[in-house]
């Protein structure tokens, strides 16, 4: 592998989380295996899937790797998979690199028996609590934060009296962004941090429970929608049905959703917190053809999340909305590429331009973000290859020029083009007639009532983070 170099284009994404609990005692893997399917778009690097059958003896099984679903998983393996509760997990690497080692979920034997973690997010407070912990002993197998939540839950277990009680006082030792699904032999549990940053919701098919990243993960099992875990909220799920410990909730007024969640990451079919993603990004397409209008011919969108954005783009503006891009399915968002090929070669392999819709036309380009500008300037190239004879460029969001310190991948300061630039500049170096950006007082109408962070444009970080001095969440 040393002659060649991952090239990730644009955002990472974050992870995703998926748990069930067949009260009837019936295999949960395909079912779990279905459900990672539908939440693939929230990590592409490596999966895995832990089961125990609450009925008998008190063994996790467990398989996990690098790749997709489809990729670690055949027949085979999920047939070995036997048990009624488990837990899945697809990952991005925020923190911790892509190793085999670090794929989710996590299997802790400890003197209390066993549990399966998987988690969603970022704590910002992941180092010194790591050191804490070398301190007294303990030994880590992996470079990635959620082995830090895995310890403070079985430490926390030898004093409190059951799995969810152990669960709430780690919450009070760790800080950052987290959506969690922990199975112990009898329970399935779900958390999700007070401030709300990642997702997280509860769905039911027949006498099965499950937990969920996105709502469009319950529609791919046939799962009802139930109702989503609230910030701060610790839900168990058991033979007995579900109980919840909303004791470590905050304030509303403080609660923060991450905003790329409806701009980006979530799938367009999914409902996060009652506010429909496909919804939120009309809203966003609109607000783009009010702030900049622009004579144009045909408004197209950035496969994926930029094609609905663009669609509203069309409604507000009227003009004609179309498809300028063939997008190739079977390109994960990170792959492989030889070092001395041009970055543009690996955005060709994912889209293609077709000539034919733009041949002639004044374009108006949707798309979702502009990290480094590089992937944006390449499809402007191509556009113009192909005919266009005008691109003008509407960006769903604003610039960021803040990392994120909470799980999305916004690379340091020095990496982002807008850090650095004004917009009339990156207009210049990605090749655009025009650029517009969201206007940051508008994406509260994307997200109506719900509190969210917008820190990776604002710098408002919604609790301390490494480097900052902002007021601590847990006080």
């Amino acid at each position: 592998m040393d002659n060649f170099e991952k090239v990730t284009t644009g955002l990472g994404e974050e992870c995703g989380v998926f748990g069930a609990y067949d009260m009837d005692g019936g295999d949960v893997a395909p079912t779990v295996y279905y459900g990672l399917f539908a939440l693939q778009h929230r990590g592409q690097e490596s999966c895995g899937i832990a089961v125990t059958d609450t009925c008998g003896e008190r063994k996790m099984r467990s398989k996990k790797g690098l790749g997709l679903v489809n990729e670690v998983f055949d027949e085979e393996a999920l047939h070995a998979l036997h048990g009624n509760l488990g837990v899945g997990h697809v990952r991005y690497s925020t923190a911790g690199g892509s190793r085999a080692e670090n794929a989710m979920p996590l299997v802790i034997n400890y003197v209390k028996g066993v549990l399966a973690i998987a988690h969603n997010g970022n704590l910002t407070n992941a180092v010194e609590l790591r050191h804490e912990l070398e301190h007294t002993g303990a030994i880590f197998q992996t470079t990635i934060d959620s082995e830090v939540i895995a310890y403070h839950i079985a430490r926390e277990r030898l004093q409190a009296p059951n799995v969810e009680g152990a669960v709430k006082n780690a919450m009070k030792k760790i800080r950052g962004a987290y959506a969690l699904v922990v199975i112990s032999p009898r329970k399935m549990i779900g958390a999700r941090d007070p401030f709300g940053l990642k997702p997280l919701c509860i769905g039911k098919r027949d006498n099965t429970y499950i937990l969920a990243s996105e709502s469009c993960a319950l529609a791919a099992v046939d799962a009802e929608f139930v109702r989503d875990v609230e910030p701060g909220e610790i839900v168990s799920i058991t033979k007995d049905g579900i109980s919840s410990d909303k004791s470590m909730a905050i304030d509303p007024a403080r609660h923060a959703r991450c905003i790329f969640e409806y701009i980006y990451f979530a799938r367009m079919d999914s409902t996060l917190d009652g506010v429909n993603v496909y919804h939120a990004r009309i809203t966003a397409g609109r607000a783009l053809a009010q702030s900049y209008p622009v004579e144009a011919d045909l408004v197209v969108g950035v496969p994926d999340s930029g094609l609905v954005a663009a669609r509203g783009y069309s409604e507000q503006s009227g003009i004609p909305v179309g498809m300028a891009f063939h997008k190739n399915s079977y390109v994960g968002r990170t792959f492989i590429k030889p070092k001395q090929s041009e970055r543009e070669s690996s955005v060709r392999i994912k889209l293609n331009v077709i000539p034919e819709v733009v041949r002639g036309k004044r374009i108006v380009m949707v798309d979702d973000s502009i990290v480094r500008g590089t992937t944006c300037a390449n499809i402007i190239r191509m556009l113009k290859k192909a005919g266009a004879t005008e691109v003008h460029v509407r960006i769903s969001s604003p610039p960021f020029l803040y990392p994120c310190y909470f799980g999305t991948d916004v690379p340091s300061n020095e990496q982002l083009i807008a850090h650095s630039h004004t917009t009339e500049q990156i207009r210049e170096m990605i090749g655009a007639d025009s650029l517009g950006y969201m206007e940051i007082e508008k994406l509260k109408d994307m997200v109506g009532e719900l509190g969210y962070c917008d820190a990776c444009f604002t710098g408002n970080y919604p609790m301390e983070v490494p480097g900052r001095d902002v007021s601590l969440a847990f006080e």
